[in-house]
């Protein structure tokens, strides 16, 4: 390590300079973050090509990984098999009767589906399809009806069960029940305040409302939508009693939606299926194969000893835990407007995890500060994938719908430096229910 041919700050200037290089010539970030690579192991005597192959399928041989794509296909049977539109019913007895009904049920779907699914561009995909269009035929504004779709679809990140979480928890060690547990609150409140701006913008524009639903009409949604809810008490309840891991809870979820699908609600047929899997194969492909190039490129960021450099660049500020928490955001919402979250995570949570540890800030408060914060960046251009998933099914440009987002992300910010600056929001809950695992 010593003897590298490359000082930290030359190291770290070839390795971003390449990518972001890369990335302005249009180059998927996948692809992008491999390639970014090469340069440093070709002047660097000691490595070879070869590095970059080895790492990335290395990064593939983790159990834990394994969890994404039967989550994927947990959502995607979810939607085939007629359970969002149960979840719709639902929605609508609970929060029709409030100013901007439609976007009210929006919001609460996105709370429900996140708790199924654990991927926001599957939930930005469905709920894009089944709102926007009956928005806007209902009287909403187009950049309206496509912002809260887009931002309430980011809470599936965020309340379990999260894919974030997953590879959080399997890349820096962190336990996965501790963090499902510490996310629903966060996400609760976020979901709050999309909702307070719903209201605002309902009062402010006058957008409709359904007749207030009766208590009959609740408990029967109520009755057909239980066996849906299970899922995600299922899933984390599963972890927590110690009957199945992460990845097993994944799977007895996809178990669990296709018997649902199958035999309880009888909507899915053998093309139905299909579809699922192709769709997830699709999707999994993608995400994984971010996994290996990142942790490639952060294999190099350890090997130059960049992480270290930067952490004594750092410390030298004298921050507190305060200000360390703010640090932190900051970095995770810069490098989210331009990189997905989970290759994010492999290389910028990995690096900012000594500088969290310095100042004492609990691991699981760094782990939700760092996946809130990488929410933003589904909304936020120019990457904002969430947002591009709305805008596409639309088929609006993304700036059309970019104020009303930029005005909704306002008060999740709030929430955000509500979490730094009261870490037991994020940890309440963990401390109650399962205190063993935050110790």
């Amino acid at each position: 390590m010593t003897q590298a041919a490359l000082t930290p700050g030359m190291a770290a200037i070839v390795l971003f300079g390449t990518f972001f290089l890369l990335l302005g010539l249009r180059v998927p970030v996948a692809f992008a973050l491999g390639l970014a690579c090469l340069p440093s192991l070709v002047l660097e005597p000691r490595l070879s090509p070869m590095v970059l192959f080895n790492e990335t399928f290395k990064a593939y041989n983790s159990f834990i990984l394994l969890a994404v794509p039967f989550f994927l296909l947990t959502a995607n049977l979810m939607n085939i098999g007629g359970i969002s539109d149960r979840l719709v019913r639902l929605s609508r007895t609970m929060v029709g009767s409030m100013p901007g009904a439609l976007a009210q049920i929006n919001v609460v779907m996105s709370v429900f589906f996140a708790g199924i699914s654990g991927s926001s561009t599957a939930d930005a995909a469905s709920q894009s399809k089944l709102f926007i269009d009956a928005q806007t035929k209902e009287g909403y504004d187009l950049s309206f009806s496509i912002a809260i779709t887009a931002v309430s679809a980011v809470l599936a990140v965020i309340i379990p069960p999260s894919i974030l979480m997953i590879v959080w928890g399997g890349v820096i060690s962190t336990s996965i029940g501790a963090l499902y547990l510490a996310g629903i609150l966060p996400g609760l409140l976020i979901a709050g305040a999309q909702m307070a701006t719903v209201h605002v913008y309902a009062k402010l524009r006058k957008y409709p409302v359904y007749p207030r639903a009766t208590l009959k009409e609740f408990f029967v949604s109520a009755l057909e939508s239980v066996p849906a809810l299970m899922t995600p008490f299922i899933i984390v309840g599963g972890i927590l009693l110690g009957w199945f891991t992460p990845t097993e809870s994944a799977a007895v979820a996809v178990i669990y939606a296709a018997v649902l699908s199958i035999f309880i609600y009888r909507e899915m047929d053998r093309h139905h299926l299909v579809t699922a899997l192709s769709e997830t194969g699709k999707l999994s492909a993608i995400a994984l194969f971010c996994v290996g190039t990142a942790s490639a490129f952060g294999w190099l960021l350890a090997y130059y000893q960049i992480p270290k450099a930067l952490l004594e660049n750092v410390t030298s500020w004298g921050l507190d835990i305060t200000g360390v928490g703010f640090f932190i955001a900051f970095a995770f919402l810069v490098v989210g407007c331009f990189l997905d979250a989970i290759p994010a995570i492999i290389i910028v949570g990995t690096t900012l995890e000594p500088l969290a540890h310095s100042v004492n800030m609990h691991p699981i408060q760094f782990a939700i500060v760092g996946i809130v914060a990488l929410a933003f960046g589904l909304v936020t251009p120019p990457y904002g994938l969430c947002l591009m998933i709305a805008c596409a099914v639309a088929k609006v440009r993304l700036r059309f719908a970019l104020k009303d987002t930029m005005i909704m992300v306002v008060p999740m910010l709030l929430v955000l430096v509500a979490l730094i600056l009261w870490p037991d929001i994020a940890l309440f809950l963990p401390k109650l229910i399962a205190p063993e695992l935050v110790k």
